[in-house]
């Protein structure tokens, strides 16, 4: 089979190991959109390891639109111009990521040249529509549904309803342009907002940029003005950073992620409460000296939770799950059957290929205890699907995944991260 990789089991607790993971690509992307218009030059410090391809195709897409961008030994340094895209055109690749597409297809509308965005095929069947209506109802000339499509600006300001439930992106994109549109721009969400701390966090990356944002419940107002450039560290990417700590659920024992908030809080990476959830579970979770430790000594046990806030999360959750000594629900899933895969159907499958028990619903999924065998997991180019399995490999002798190179999405250095746990 193409791209087939053996994992080697380590079926002993972790003892003590220490984990490093990339910079958050959810941070880094907004960040890269905002210091391209912002004013002046911002320094984004995205560490030493490959924060993967969703970032670097995010600062392809700037550059297509004629920002500038030095890119230097772990940095972005990215000058911006104060304004929308300065060219007459451009064509933006989004190869795989969806936050590319659709804040590129944001920004672009800030402009008045013709701007083409495509992406992978599976990225071309995702969802975009909502946003691509509400740019037109703002006024620019949209050609196309779907990707590729034709975007020419510029849009205007006023107030627009953007639907929810598919994606927080569609709202974070027309958000993080906002500031440029005359007069400003107030977003109604409607109806019920998945993965909503991800709003969150591009409403705090604007103000920290001195950008007024006012909102009250799922209506939010982006006044007029100036982006402010700055000098960023990129934190470490909270989503990356649940598969080690997986890997310690798992096998037992403890692991420290360094760099990494694992906290709560408003303003913060959404997929924190993963780490709550890991709690309920039966780990010990610490957070302290910017990093989070894992700690698993006695039995998993499985939980009901809705995840709609946090749903990036659920595969690592589910493999977990299959070590639990009771059933785990988790719900709030639906949309995520229009991620990089059916998401809910191949983890539900990959489970099954395991020997495992697991039903996949519209909304959710049902993991049962059972014992687990060798096997092949088909990641169906899921890059958050090779990584949860690829951790539950770690403790059943002669898991695959086929697919494995998908990792490169996110996490490039995923597979050397689980060979220094192993030593």
């Amino acid at each position: 089979m193409d791209d087939l990789r053996p994992i080697t089991p380590i079926r002993r607790p972790l003892a003590g190991k220490r984990a490093r993971v990339p910079a958050s690509k959810s941070v880094a992307n907004r960040e890269i959109v905002l210091a391209a218009i912002a004013d002046g030059r911002s320094r984004l410090q995205l560490g030493p390891l490959d924060p993967g391809d969703d970032v670097h195709a995010m600062t392809d897409a700037v550059v297509a639109l004629d920002y500038r961008v030095d890119r230097d030994d772990g940095e972005l340094i990215i000058h911006g111009t104060g304004n929308g895209p300065r060219g007459a055109g451009g064509a933006i690749n989004a190869r795989e990521a969806g936050t590319v597409a659709r804040f590129g297809a944001a920004l672009a509308a800030l402009g008045s040249g013709s701007v083409t965005i495509t992406g992978s095929p599976r990225l071309r069947e995702r969802p975009i529509e909502p946003l691509l209506d509400a740019l037109r109802r703002l006024g620019a000339t949209v050609t196309g549904d779907r990707l590729p499509m034709t975007i020419v600006g510029p849009i205007r300001g006023g107030e627009i309803e953007i639907a929810g439930n598919e994606s927080s992106q569609f709202a974070s994109a027309l958000l993080l342009v906002a500031p440029l549109v005359d007069g400003g721009l107030t977003v109604h969400i409607v109806g019920r907002l998945v993965s909503a701390p991800f709003v969150d966090l591009t409403i705090g990356a604007l103000r920290q940029r001195g950008v007024k944002v006012e909102r009250e419940s799922n209506v939010i107002t982006v006044h007029q003005r100036h982006v402010r450039a700055r000098d960023v560290r990129i934190p470490g990417d909270v989503t990356a950073a649940t598969y080690p700590a997986a890997a310690a659920a798992v096998l037992g024992g403890s692991v420290t992620i360094e760099g990494v908030d694992g906290r709560v809080r408003e303003g913060g990476q959404g997929d924190a409460r993963f780490f709550e959830l890991l709690q309920e579970m039966g780990c010990g979770v610490s957070h302290r000296g910017g990093a989070v430790a894992v700690r698993r000594i006695g039995e998993l046990h499985g939980i009901r939770a809705n995840v709609r806030d946090c749903s990036d999360v659920f595969p690592t959750l589910a493999v977990v799950a299959t070590q639990a000594s009771e059933a785990t629900e988790l719900t709030g899933i639906g949309h995520t059957r229009k991620q990089e895969s059916d998401r809910v159907t191949v983890v539900a499958n990959a489970i099954k290929a395991l020997g495992g028990q697991a039903q996949a619903f519209a909304d959710a999924i049902l993991v049962e205890p059972a014992p687990l065998h060798d096997g092949v997991v088909d990641a169906c180019g899921d890059h958050r699907v090779a990584m949860a399995f690829s951790i539950l490999g770690l403790q059943v002798p002669g898991v695959a995944i086929k697919g494995a190179g998908a990792v490169t999405k996110t996490f490039p250095q995923f597979y050397e991260m689980l060979a220094e746990l192993s030593k």
